[in-house]
């Protein structure tokens, strides 16, 4: 009762829990202080900082530590972690993180609705506050088979939630720009709540528009003057620090003190290996005080600045009335969590979540994704001319080139050719069984023998395959269908390395752990067969994304990205 709660701030009543002796790093006044936490039912009751002392039932003596918000993490794609939302609370919280923004933009376009209750459902109970903004753009074009279309209409069921704060990136600028009636509808459902941006490189008067729509971020910027542009207009800077988009370093000389609150920290897509090895948004606050951003500072963009955004009004600082999800650390210049406590209860010490941390997450059953049309599948590739449009791999870059060259053509069927490291590329739709196979040719990626596919895919998520020979590609992607979603690497008709991602086939149900040396695995048998590429999964999921220039494969065809259509495999225009 909030009678209770009042009687407790002014001393009259003992606390739950009482933090004495820390110093707390007031991200509203923007200064560190001295100063007790008491907590009564989840919530800050009050500070002191004259001497003053609150009773409760239970103490514990900092002796000097630190005390900051719980981290946010302002925008992330959960199931690029590649595993369940508990197991990716798991991960973060003992880092210091207490709630995220998501965008299940990944399993909606496989599941629709059904896809963003799932995760919605498998987060509650989590010592992890998981928010939902709703997927703007599923599917991402037309130009692919994506598992579900969603709707204005649809989204505006998913808004009567509390959990949902607005909507998700609107990666269909051109939609905003030309005023396409379904986008326009999804913007203003969105009332007064957030709607997230993703407009890489937009400027000017088309940057006016997108701005006047009512999209007020932006997590694409990848220089200062694409960003202080934005700023300008009035978009929150979303810092991303993922696994494949690392952005910190060239956008932080954008931060200064003047404009330093309109900006926060994102990871957007953090694999296994990266949460593990490096952290979460506690890597990004440590990298940014290291390159000369100012502690506090840094907390804030992590903390308070992504809370007032997204209108999470308890979240985000020490102080009265806001609820008591709380880091303490021993470093304020290489902030690293010592214990977490979500909502007054500590949950996390030394790098480890507590056993009684997750007494109330739920595991949710899920149903298959993979809806394959066997009859339909048949990788050869007749030969309509002499030279083939091939797709050229950039490393450890979503972006590829457009080449032309001699086809290799064997009784009249255009085949990999090795020795000129083209190789062989497949696109299956697993979603509806339509028996839609996309086919071309891929330069690149250095397999010498062997096939390796799988099911993650940007975005729609159908089966990619590459590789040296159609059976082993026929085996690969039999072995992605029968785990029910996953990655695989094979040569000579046997399975070199397997992962299983049964959970909308872009997730597992094992451990974080187990996740990277499953994606260790399927590296190292890869490399065995001559691949060059250092993540080759990750890279082959973006070769089907049809909205990253310059020539992609979806299960429709190949995809000239500059001229948003579809192109011949044959011949040069």
């Amino acid at each position: 009762m909030l009678e209770d709660t009042i009687a407790v701030a002014r001393g009259e009543r003992p606390a739950d829990l009482v933090l004495r002796g820390g110093q707390i790093v007031n991200t509203l006044a923007g200064e560190v202080v001295p100063a007790d936490v008491a907590i009564y039912q989840g919530r800050v009751a009050g500070l002191t900082t004259r001497g003053e002392v609150y009773e409760a039932q239970s103490v514990v003596d900092l002796d000097g530590a630190y005390v900051c918000p719980g981290f946010i993490d302002a925008h992330v794609h959960l199931e690029s972690s590649m595993v369940h939302p508990a197991e990716f609370a798991r991960a973060v919280v003992p880092r210091g993180t207490t709630a995220v923004v998501a965008d299940p933009h990944e399993i909606a376009n496989v599941f629709g609705l059904y896809g963003i209750r799932y995760m919605m459902d498998s987060s509650e109970g989590l010592p992890l506050d998981v928010y939902i903004m709703a997927s703007s753009c599923v599917p991402a074009t037309h130009m692919e088979t994506a598992g579900a279309a969603l709707s204005a209409n649809d989204l505006a069921l998913l808004l009567h939630d509390p959990r949902v704060l607005g909507i998700a990136e609107m990666m269909n600028y051109p939609g905003v720009l030309f005023r396409d009636p379904d986008v326009m509808r999804k913007i203003v459902i969105a009332g007064n709540r957030p709607i997230d941006g993703h407009a890489p490189m937009l400027s000017g008067k088309d940057l006016n528009a997108y701005v006047v729509a009512g999209i007020g971020s932006d997590h694409e910027c990848t220089n200062v003057e694409e960003a202080r542009e934005k700023l300008r207009l009035g978009m929150r800077i979303l810092i991303r620090e993922g696994t494949t988009a690392r952005d910190l370093e060239s956008l932080l000389p954008l931060v200064t003190p003047l404009n330093a609150r309109r900006c926060a920290f994102c990871n957007d897509d953090r694999h296994p290996a990266d949460l593990l090895n490096e952290g979460h948004i506690d890597f990004i606050v440590r990298k940014a005080i290291r390159l000369g951003c100012p502690p506090i500072t840094a907390i804030q963009m992590a903390t308070i600045n992504p809370a007032e955004y997204f209108g999470l009004h308890h979240h985000g600082a020490v102080a009265p009335d806001f609820v008591g999800d709380l880091m303490v650390f021993d470093d304020l210049q290489a902030p690293q969590a010592r214990q977490v406590y979500k909502a007054g209860r500590l949950v996390a010490e030394n790098g480890v979540l507590l056993p009684n941390a997750m007494s109330e997450a739920r595991r949710i059953p899920i149903r298959s994704s993979m809806n394959v049309d066997w009859m339909g599948i048949d990788f050869k590739v007749p030969a309509l001319g002499d030279t083939i449009k091939v797709i050229g791999v950039i490393p450890d870059q979503i972006v590829t080139r457009k080449l032309v060259e001699p086809a290799r053509i064997e009784g009249g069927l255009a085949v990999a050719d090795v020795d000129r490291d083209i190789l062989k590329m497949a696109v299956v739709e697993r979603h509806m069984a339509l028996g839609n196979i996309g086919l071309g040719f891929v330069q690149g990626v250095g397999l010498k023998r062997g096939a390796m596919a799988s099911s993650v895919a940007h975005d729609s998520h159908n089966i990619v395959i590459i590789g040296t020979n159609d059976e082993d590609m026929m085996t690969a992607c039999i072995e992605v269908v029968r785990m029910r979603g996953g990655q695989a690497v094979v040569a000579d008709g046997e399975v070199l390395a397997r992962l299983a991602l049964p959970i909308a086939g872009l997730m597992s149900e094992e451990p974080l752990e187990k996740v990277r040396e499953g994606n260790e695995a399927l590296a190292r048998a890869a490399a065995d067969l001559g691949c060059h590429l250092r993540d080759p999964m990750m890279a082959m999921a973006f070769l089907s994304l049809p909205v990253i220039p310059v020539l992609k494969l979806t299960d429709k065809g190949l995809v000239d990205v500059a001229k948003f259509d579809f192109v011949s495999l044959f011949g040069e225009e």
